[in-house]
């Protein structure tokens, strides 16, 4: 079930965001496309109001993880939910 954490990338992130990515793994299973998009902003806007800035690069690892075992209809929706977390991210708080 949390084969992903021995994705070589997860090596590399910060153990504080790994907690993060972990807590957000835990309540987006079973979920299906839609219903992730609100875990995945508080996630992020957690982050934020502690300081930490995900990159592009680890957000569409967390995604990845995300749409792990996922149908195609549901990868899609992931995909769309995706891009709206990305410009949310663009237009968001800037870093400190």
């Amino acid at each position: 079930m949390n084969e992903w954490l021995n994705n070589p990338a997860m090596k590399n992130i910060d153990p504080v965001k790994l907690e993060l990515i972990k807590a957000a793994a835990q309540q987006t299973e079973g979920k299906s496309g839609k219903s992730l998009a609100p875990v995945m902003m508080a996630l992020i806007t957690n982050a934020n109001k502690r300081g930490i800035q995900f990159s592009p690069d680890e957000v569409s690892l967390i995604m990845d993880i995300v749409k792990d075992g996922k149908p195609k209809e549901e990868k899609d929706q992931i995909e769309n939910m995706v891009n709206m977390v990305t410009s949310y991210m663009k237009k968001g708080p800037g870093t400190k």
